[in-house]
């Protein structure tokens, strides 16, 4: 009997480690976590396995229908409950990373040598501190384009921009604005400001009327916290990374162009992205899951989602460093196959943690579903999942077309990198608030005999909205200084259709739970002659709305004249505004093609006369920042 009894013992005990030694190469062993330093009452074990503490005090992972078996013969001394708070994740393991070259096969072309690899930066075991984040109060931003990088830096580098690379909400997001007070103090989640305008246009000298929807909360320091994150980075490795940032991959002829890579200290959009993604890695906290996924042609699972905590932050990045650029551009298999990281999360308290998908690319698809359906589609269901994504683009040549269209969804935003100093000092300011959406379907409603919303300005959503609604799909956490507010407002262009200066203005939201907000307002436009503005935000706004529509239309045009002749607008009689013609064009090919700078003998009169109306109203405004703006007109100017 003792034989049987032995014979049983060692049967089990090898059916128990069994098991284990299964997921060795997938799971992160007790006695791992244990040499980490984790107590043995707080091993994490695999979400069909119990933990128990053996009769030497060492922790181990088991079958349920072992346990009290082991307990019987004294293998086991006690089990161990598993803890609510501490999320089990199926995939976790320890500072696994498949490299690229075990499943992708030998590279087309190997790094080239010439370029100098940053090192990897240090660590410590503590997350980083957000030291330049000040939530005395905060406000709200809207979701989409936070910035006109690409814009600017195409204008820089000499080339001429995509119309897309400038919109109205990316712009307000670069500037502070004073958003108006509140009829009373803010206690809800979202509480919005009007304030009124009249304003000649510098052309047609024509009255325009406006009014500012001021993006205000009344969250304080001590409301705010963002959520545990399950993040999956998504990093585009083709081969149009291989370019540097500032150069095109594609010249005007659709020819690809090869950098000789003689001046070591012009990096490429991969070296970028991956200091860039290595850089997030400072704001992960201990509690945060993170999964990586590289794609070119097909996609490929660089790293399982799994705890931070348990991942070596140093060895990551220095792996992250190494990823090379190869190959083709599939955007659809690299979304989703970072999606599926999350099928095994979806039990998971959405109360605790917040999921987001970020993507970096230079958004130049060749393979695969090139449609922005496909994209938008993946992404449109992810966020009724409350999956969200952050586009982070890279370089100038940066396909911004595709990138506007698709972070029009619930939730998303977007991005663009050209240096990787410049988007570690900004991670710093605003990665807590970058993944963390609070409201949801802003609608504002106006009814009024007098007025209709002709135009809105500072939305992704600005061509759904009619001449009655306003719809903003997502807002966003935004800074405060000063009493101002980082991109918040939207601003209306209303068209007076009668002396009836009354308005009902309706707001509707939703929170991150689903809970439905709003409030409902009556205001009266006074009597004013141009110029009036109620406040230096809205007076901003407008500038800077004019701005980028003489922008946008300008280089519309350009582009155009590359294929026959180009007659500007017709600004002295109707003012400035955006012909159907831009609104509603497209470019056709998703992959970005260079086109010099260039300024027409046609627009240079316009573009100098703009120039100096930009000034006359910063110096009134008093916004030295202003002067970024000035600096392109001037470049423009004397072209």
């Amino acid at each position: 009997m003792r034989f049987f009894a032995i014979l049983f013992g060692l049967l089990l005990l090898g059916s128990i480690y069994g098991v284990q030694e299964s997921f060795a190469e997938n799971y992160l062993s007790p006695l791992h976590q244990l040499e980490s330093g984790i107590a043995p009452e707080n091993i994490l074990c695999r979400e069909n396995l119990v933990l128990v503490i053996r009769n030497n005090g060492l922790p181990a992972c088991v079958k349920e229908d072992s346990v009290f078996r082991l307990l019987q013969i004294g293998w086991a001394e006690k089990i161990i409950p598993k803890k609510e708070s501490i999320p089990v994740n199926p995939q976790l393991k320890s500072d696994t990373w498949n490299d690229q070259d075990n499943v992708l096969g030998v590279p087309m072309y190997a790094p080239l040598p010439s370029l100098q690899r940053s090192p990897a930066p240090s660590y410590s075991s503590e997350p980083m501190a957000e030291p330049g984040i000040s939530l005395d109060s905060i406000g709200f931003a809207v979701g989409g384009a936070q910035d006109i990088n690409n814009f600017r830096e195409n204008i820089e580098n000499e080339f001429l921009p995509l119309h897309t690379d400038i919109t109205y909400e990316g712009l307000f997001y670069d500037y502070y604005f004073d958003t108006g007070s509140v009829t009373q103090e803010c206690k809800e989640l979202f509480c919005p400001s009007y304030n009124y305008a009249i304003s000649k246009d510098p052309f047609s000298n024509n009255d325009e009327y406006y009014l500012s929807v001021g993006l205000n909360s009344g969250l304080k320091e001590s409301d705010f916290q963002r959520k545990n994150l399950n993040l999956v980075v998504v990093l585009d490795i083709s081969g149009s990374m291989d370019s540097s940032f500032n150069k095109y991959h594609y010249d005007s002829f659709g020819n690809k162009i090869r950098d000789d890579y003689t001046d070591n200290d012009i990096k490429t959009k991969m070296q970028l992205a991956n200091e860039s993604v290595a850089g997030l890695l400072t704001h992960l906290n201990s509690d945060d899951n993170l999964g990586i996924v590289l794609f070119n042609g097909n996609a490929h699972l660089a790293k399982p989602l799994e705890n931070i905590g348990y991942t070596g932050k140093e060895k990551l990045a220095e792996n992250i460093l190494n990823i090379y650029p190869d190959g083709g551009t599939n955007m659809e298999s690299g979304m989703r196959m970072g999606t599926s990281l999350f099928d095994d999360l979806a039990n998971l308290d959405s109360d605790t943690y917040e999921n987001r998908i970020i993507f970096l690319t230079d958004a130049m698809p060749n393979l695969g579903n090139t449609s922005e359906d496909g994209l938008f589609g993946m992404i449109s269901n992810n966020s009724k999942n409350k999956i969200y994504t952050t586009f982070i683009g890279i370089g100038v040549d940066l396909n911004t077309e595709l990138v506007e269209e698709i972070t029009k969804v619930r939730g998303a935003n977007y991005y663009s990198v050209h240096s990787a100093s410049e988007f570690k000092n900004r991670m710093v300011d605003e990665f807590e608030f970058m993944v963390t959406p609070l409201v949801f379907n802003l609608l504002l409603s106006l009814d009024a005999d007098g007025y209709d919303i002709k135009k809105v300005y500072g939305s992704p959503e600005a061509d759904e909205s009619t001449g009655q609604i306003m719809k903003v799909n997502t807002l966003f956490p935004s800074k405060t200084k000063d009493g101002q507010t980082k991109g918040g407002i939207v601003l209306l262009k209303l068209e007076k259709t009668s002396n009836n200066s009354s308005l009902i203005l309706k707001t509707s939201y939703e929170n991150r739970v689903g809970e439905l907000g709003g409030d409902q307002i009556t205001i009266t436009l006074d009597s004013k002659k141009s110029d009036y503005y109620e406040n230096t935000g809205i007076q901003k706004g407008i500038l800077l709305s004019r701005y980028a529509e003489l922008m946008k239309t300008w280089v519309y045009d350009e582009r155009m004249s590359q294929e026959g002749d180009m007659e500007p607008m017709t600004y002295y009689e109707y003012g400035i505004h955006i012909p159907d013609y831009v609104e509603s064009a497209s470019l056709g090919q998703w992959e970005r093609q260079s086109i010099p700078l260039q300024v027409s003998d046609k627009y240079e009169k316009v573009i100098a006369e703009f120039n100096k109306y930009f000034n006359q109203e910063m110096i009134l405004i008093n916004d030295d920042t202003l002067q970024q703006e000035i600096d392109i007109l001037n470049k423009l100017d004397n072209y």
